[in-house]
């Protein structure tokens, strides 16, 4: 079974969606014949000049609320966060462009080491405060998970990886993706947002069985 996962780093749905799959795919008994493969996908695009404003100002700008309200919605996402072992660290977040991000992802894919370098940016931007779109902090953590950091950077400076985000967000536009984290089986199941883990054991059954 082939498991395609649309998200993107600065998405908290998306670490909250990757955590809750796992959980389940913990507990699916086929699971050594399941393969999941990252796809990129960028949120924030268009970027904006965020100097000066919190997590909670930026999501209340963006979506007309206020900024208690904006807070409530971040506090439960925060709460929803831990209760499967992750520490959201709301106050420490630096947004910006996640294009490089997604480059590196796509090299650490060729290599064999995609996912485990999504699951490390994700850490390092929701739990430890690091800026996702600043060039040596991604090469910190890259080199944290084994990629060899000058082949890496030899591959950015000619921009190898950049046609294959761009087949990936092309790809989502065909499948009508318009938000994530979204999760494809086999090309004919769909699980869109950050579900329940026995929701995506459900849907990893029945696509099994299928």
């Amino acid at each position: 079974m082939k498991i395609e996962v649309w998200s993107d780093f600065v998405c908290p749905f998306c670490y909250l969606g990757e955590r809750k799959f796992e959980m389940a795919l913990e507990q699916f008994p086929h699971k050594d014949e399941v393969v999941v493969e990252f796809k990129s996908f960028e949120l924030n695009m268009d970027h904006t000049d965020y100097k000066g404003k919190d997590i909670h100002q930026i999501i209340a700008d963006k979506y007309g609320i206020s900024y208690e309200s904006a807070k409530e919605n971040n506090d439960r996402i925060v709460q929803a966060a831990s209760e499967v072992g992750l520490d959201y660290r709301f106050d420490l977040l630096k947004l910006n462009n996640t294009r490089l991000a997604h480059q590196i992802s796509q090299y650490a894919k060729s290599v064999g080491k995609g996912n485990e370098l999504v699951k490390r940016f994700f850490k390092g931007y929701f739990e430890e405060g690091m800026d996702i779109g600043d060039k040596e902090t991604l090469l910190k953590l890259s080199q944290e998970v084994g990629l060899d950091i000058k082949d890496l950077q030899i591959k950015l400076e000619t921009e190898t990886f950049d046609k294959q985000v761009d087949e990936d967000e092309q790809l989502a536009s065909r499948f009508g993706i318009n938000s994530v984290p979204y999760f494809v089986i086999d090309n004919k199941y769909a699980v869109s947002g950050a579900q329940n883990p026995e929701y995506f054991l459900q849907a990893l059954n029945q696509a099994y069985q299928a």
